[in-house]
């Protein structure tokens, strides 16, 4: 019997997964991919200088690295990566489901933070850090035209990507809606909204929030910002104004860690 087309499409997704790899290059961000026990690690390229660096880091990991010469680094990096003598081959974290993640006990009001085709890595890399600092439960970003995890973003979340947990879903609205029925009020940030962001977040004190935020330039798409409860917006001096969206989440972070 043949299987239907979108059961042979599901296999294929995920054994593609299953087979997705990822190179981390930088001292830092190795090393905090290498005493994380939750990243599976497969291949570990140093130079020597590297590897003295991070000794304490791979006796820790038990991985065997591999010593090359600096001037023959053959990790499969793009050009100009800023390796600093040190890559390291994983297979994506695995953080577990939106409603595992996110649920909220009854005296909790946490923060995730949700990124509507954001698909710069170095963006994605501020905000996991963002995330972790102001204490954000989640960032989560669709599958399909969003940054997935890579060296750069490793590299620019210095270590967060080990800490923040960061979901790829495969709809972004569907999952807005996943996050409502769970109790979350769903604020979309735009420079055209009725309120700031600091009205928006008082008047939802006590409550899980999730902050929606769009791509620079397209913003949020259509169906996204209609999912949304609030739009706000972040008010300019100047009346002129805007802050690329990493910046955006930070702030937005803060003023909702203010309720």
């Amino acid at each position: 019997m043949t299987k239907p087309k979108w059961v042979i499409d599901k296999e294929r997704a995920r054994k593609a997964a299953r087979d997705e790899t990822v190179w981390l290059f930088g001292l830092h961000a190795v090393r905090d991919a290498l005493v994380n026990p939750a990243r599976e690690k497969l291949q570990l390229i140093l130079t020597k200088n590297a590897a003295d660096r991070l000794a304490e880091a791979v006796a820790l990991a038990g991985v065997a690295p591999e010593i090359v010469d600096p001037r023959k680094f053959t990790a499969p990096l793009d050009p100009g990566s800023v390796h600093q003598g040190a890559a390291l081959q994983v297979r994506p974290l695995d953080w577990g489901g939106v409603e595992t993640l996110c649920a909220a006990a009854p005296d909790e009001a946490p923060v995730v933070v949700l990124l509507d085709r954001v698909s710069d890595p170095h963006n994605v890399g501020a905000i996991l850090r963002s995330a972790e600092v102001f204490g954000a439960r989640a960032v989560i970003a669709p599958r399909r035209h969003a940054a997935p995890e890579t060296g750069a973003l490793a590299k620019t979340a210095s270590g967060a990507l080990e800490r923040q947990p960061y979901l790829r879903v495969a709809n972004l609205a569907d999952t807005m809606e996943t996050l409502r029925d769970m109790g979350y009020a769903l604020v979309g940030l735009d420079g055209e909204g009725d309120r700031t962001v600091a009205e928006a977040f008082a008047s939802l004190a006590g409550q899980p929030v999730g902050i929606v935020l769009g791509a620079e330039g397209p913003g949020l798409r259509d169906r996204t910002r209609q999912t949304c409860d609030v739009i706000a917006r972040i008010p300019a001096a100047g009346g002129f104004g805007s802050l690329n969206v990493s910046n955006a989440a930070a702030v937005a972070l803060y003023a909702a860690g203010q309720r």
